[in-house]
């Protein structure tokens, strides 16, 4: 059957376009400082305790669970940890002396997202989230709408006790610097790409207020086609930069991910002319299972599991520009 000039030369741009994208990314494996991590499944995240949430996740792809229970389940651990005062309901409060939490997650094919901000007495945002994306035909719920959403989902609701959190520091008070984020990102034998975030928030921050970790594009971004990149920090300074996302672009351009979470933050700081302190720090994984991660700083710790090891590892260090 004869082709239309037309059609045969969109054909040739959509072909020779994604040849292009894959070289870029194999590109980008060639200068990865990680090479022996190629091997699938592999989980990245962000803090120590992310190790844990990284195993739990790897246990669940493992005995028959989907990517995405793998995710959801291994950030639920984190979120169960009631000594953790940045993610769940052992998060500290906000400036009324309520936890409030925040999560999103990603699934690869389709490009699928769901988020939910703002939430009270649920123990698992990031469960909640998960719904949103699988049975709602929005990306993001807040709030009231949120938690009744969460109920009607038969997730339990749980009054927060304030004996596992300190008081808020009033306003004016001593600067609060609680403001880690659980990011889990995941890569599976079959080059599927998934992600999660969860956290509390900024500690004693004003009711309502809402932070990059549910933002899809600024807490966490994933192309099933190039890589996938999570944050954490401060909220403010990684959301106005769609920061996630960015990285992600880079990606696509050819750096490793590593490469990509250092421009990113040379990036942000060099638009950034307050002078103050970023406090942003950022994993990403690539397609081929190449990863890396950077912080402001001396930048920060960040975990990383396979079948044959699981471990912390310091990211890269940006300091100022």
């Amino acid at each position: 059957m004869p082709v239309s000039r037309r059609k045969f030369i969109t054909s040739a741009a959509v072909t020779t376009a994604g040849g292009v994208i894959a070289s870029r990314v194999r590109a980008a494996a060639k200068v990865s400082a990680n090479v022996e991590a190629k091997e699938r499944p592999l989980f990245v995240s962000t803090w120590p305790f992310g190790k844990t949430a990284n195993e739990k996740a790897l246990r669940v792809l493992q005995e028959g669970g989907s990517l995405l229970d793998a995710v959801e389940k291994g950030i639920c651990v984190v979120e169960d940890d009631r000594s953790n005062t940045s993610v769940g309901l052992g998060g500290k409060p906000n400036s009324a002396g309520v936890v409030q939490l925040a999560a999103c997650i990603m699934f690869g094919p389709g490009h699928k997202a769901g988020s939910v901000a703002a939430l009270e007495e649920i123990a698992h945002p990031i469960s909640v989230a998960r719904r949103v994306m699988e049975k709602t035909s929005h990306v993001m719920l807040v709030g009231e709408g949120a938690k009744r959403f969460a109920v009607a989902e038969g997730l339990d609701r749980i009054l927060w006790d304030k004996a596992y959190a300190p008081e808020p520091k009033k306003s004016g008070g001593e600067k609060e610097k609680n403001h880690d984020t659980i990011t889990l990102l995941a890569l599976s034998e079959d080059g599927t790409m998934a992600g999660g975030c969860s956290t509390s928030g900024l500690a004693g921050k004003m009711p309502g207020r809402v932070g990059d970790s549910p933002i899809i594009g600024s807490g966490l971004y994933v192309d099933n086609e190039i890589g996938a990149a999570g944050a954490t920090g401060i909220g403010e300074n990684i959301m106005r930069y769609c920061g996630s996302f960015l990285i992600v672009e880079l990606m696509r351009q050819g750096m490793s991910p590593q490469e990509a979470c250092v421009e990113a933050i040379k990036r942000i700081a060099r638009k950034d002319t307050r002078g103050v302190d970023l406090s942003i720090n950022f994993v990403a994984l690539n397609k081929l299972g190449d990863y890396g991660a950077a912080g402001t700083g001396k930048g920060f710790s960040f975990s990383v599991t396979t079948k044959t090891f699981s471990r912390v590892q310091q990211s890269a260090a940006v300091g100022k520009i």
